[in-house]
């Protein structure tokens, strides 16, 4: 099966330390894979050149075997609006706008019609048990709303890859549990593969695939 996304040979080093040590990994399309180990052992730099928010020192990650690493920051920044979705432990929503505009932002940006753009947002926070809820402010939302928001953002753009890192961490084990059960089924139905960093060893129990790091290599286990 020809990967989605790729990964070969990942080197990334800060000073003397190697956080990604010839790193390779594949991800299909439909795909959950969980990323654990061990705080320092490269989980999030992994993510992040997964998803092109850094590049590798050495080796590149491959989206439909078109390499990213080469393509210029505002290319890259493209990509992470129209083909990635991201879900952040804190969620990261803009405080100053709306739920329904937070989650229409990734659209926005991209240059989207804001009609229509708020209403593919609309449609996922009807989806994500938010109705009537898109005119509040994050400030006035619970944490695991919040992160349904984020959800919602993640998802309304329609991406072929979510990027999660620490989606749980802020939330009671219950309300994490609700909310990656929200994310997983929402990007099944998207065909959206997904890739979550996390300590919490229930949420990855629930992945197809878990990755696990020590010391910026990998290792994988059923």
């Amino acid at each position: 099966m020809t990967s989605l996304l790729a990964a070969r040979g990942l080197v990334k080093t800060y000073g003397s330390v190697r956080a990604l040590d010839g790193v390779d990994v594949d991800v299909h399309a439909g795909d959950v894979i969980a990323v654990v180990g061990p705080s320092g052992s490269g989980k999030t730099t992994l993510l992040h050149v997964l998803s092109g928010i850094r590049t590798a020192d050495l080796g590149d990650v491959f989206l439909d075997g078109a390499p990213i690493g080469v393509l210029s920051e505002t290319r890259r920044s493209k990509l992470r609006r129209t083909s990635f979705g991201f879900v952040f432990q804190s969620g990261m929503l803009v405080a100053e706008l709306s739920a329904l505009e937070n989650a229409a932002l990734p659209s926005l940006l991209a240059g989207a019609d804001r009609s229509s753009a708020l209403s593919a947002a609309s449609s996922w926070l009807d989806r994500l048990g938010l109705s009537g809820l898109g005119a509040r402010r994050p400030g006035s939302l619970s944490g695991g709303q919040a992160q349904r928001v984020a959800i919602a953002r993640a998802l309304a753009h329609q991406p072929r890859v979510i990027f999660a890192d620490e989606p749980t961490g802020a939330l009671d084990s219950r309300t994490g549990q609700d909310m990656m059960t929200a994310l997983l089924e929402s990007a099944a139905a998207s065909r959206a593969a997904v890739v979550v960093v996390t300590h919490d060893q229930a949420i990855a129990a629930r992945a197809d695939r878990v990755v696990e790091m020590r010391d910026g290599r990998i290792g994988v286990f059923a």
